[in-house]
């Protein structure tokens, strides 16, 4: 539970049932920790207290009447992001603009009733609604530990380059990392996966400079102030929360290019040169990465060895160790379940 700034704990609370008979219990195996996560506790970003963790592996362990595509045992990614799959804007695969479950940071896991109150992943059991939308069924050959970092940050990652690889197949691309520890990271696993002719990468941190190497990449150690632009590339991503690092990057995104930012900014908002981003024609996306929609494909691919997860996570810590682990420095931590 997050019970205060800086303050992680176990706790003991009556345990969920099924909200109704198109809902799921499932049974955690594995945890990651989101970049976010470490904010949302030192910052305290939401009010507390609340059960922690949103990027789960889980065994199901219990379902409604009305649920086919899941029996008890199976073992399933479940999305952070809650959606109904039947909305207006779930048909239309916008399940992270879900209009049936609402929230003030959007409706997910783990993140209190900010997220509307459902739950969170470092728990004896998880309440799932909708469990034949919401749950994936897991590849098989892929550990726990793998698989739990799959639903939000790799999916943000992937989402940053694949649908603009897919438009320009063997772009190069550019990644700024800083903002969140992972996601640029797994950016470049899914550039490199999904055949970039290049890609480099840019942080002032030297361990995920060396992680972006062994997964493919240039690594390029930052450090000080921004330079007006890097040598451009057609797809860039910024995992920078600092307004002068996004301008940056934004100038380096080739004429036509696309910028994806996946940084938050919760301070300073950032002046963006518009005027050089109209002449050159670039494209600039900002938005949550929508978990449901792509973790499907980012399954498959990690289940075909072509997406390397594994190089991104640092420290792998037991389940009752939970509390001091949670707050640890690692690039990505992930708590498995025995």
């Amino acid at each position: 539970m997050f019970a205060g700034p800086g303050q992680v704990e176990w706790a003991n609370v009556p345990a969920p049932g099924l909200g109704d008979e198109n809902s799921a219990l499932v049974r955690p195996l594995a945890v990651a920790r989101c970049d976010l996560d470490v904010r949302m506790v030192i910052g305290a970003l939401f009010p507390g207290p609340y059960p922690v963790g949103h990027e789960v592996v889980a065994e199901v362990a219990e379902v409604g009447g009305a649920v086919q595509r899941h029996r008890p045992g199976d073992r399933v990614l479940v999305p952070f992001q809650v959606s109904c799959g039947t909305c207006p804007a779930c048909r239309t695969r916008r399940f992270a603009a879900c209009h049936t479950y609402r929230a003030p940071a959007g409706a997910a896991f783990g993140f209190g009733k900010a997220g509307g109150g459902h739950g969170g992943a470092v728990a004896d059991l998880l309440a799932v609604p909708c469990a034949d939308h919401l749950l994936i069924t897991a590849p098989a050959g892929l550990p726990a530990e793998v698989l739990c970092t799959l639903p939000d940050n790799a999916v943000d990652g992937y989402r940053a380059v694949a649908p603009y690889l897919s438009a320009q197949p063997g772009a190069d691309v550019l990644i700024v990392g800083g903002a969140g520890p992972s996601i640029g990271l797994y950016a470049v696993a899914a550039a490199a996966a999904l055949g970039a002719s290049a890609v480099r990468y840019v942080d002032s941190d030297e361990e995920r400079c060396r992680i972006a190497e062994r997964l493919g990449a240039e690594a390029v150690h930052h450090a000080g102030p921004w330079p007006r632009r890097f040598p451009r590339a057609a797809i860039t991503v910024s995992n920078t929360n600092d307004p002068q690092g996004l301008a940056t990057v934004l100038r380096s995104t080739d004429d036509y290019g696309t910028c994806t930012s996946t940084a938050i900014f919760f301070g300073e908002q950032p002046s963006l040169p518009l005027l050089e981003l109209y002449t050159k024609g670039i494209t600039v996306h900002l938005s949550r990465a929508d978990s449901r929609r792509y973790t499907p494909e980012v399954a498959d691919l990690a289940a075909g060895g072509q997406l390397r997860t594994q190089a991104v996570t640092t420290k792998v810590a037991e389940w009752d160790d939970a509390p001091a682990a949670w707050l640890a420095p690692a690039t990505k931590l992930v708590l498995v379940r025995n």
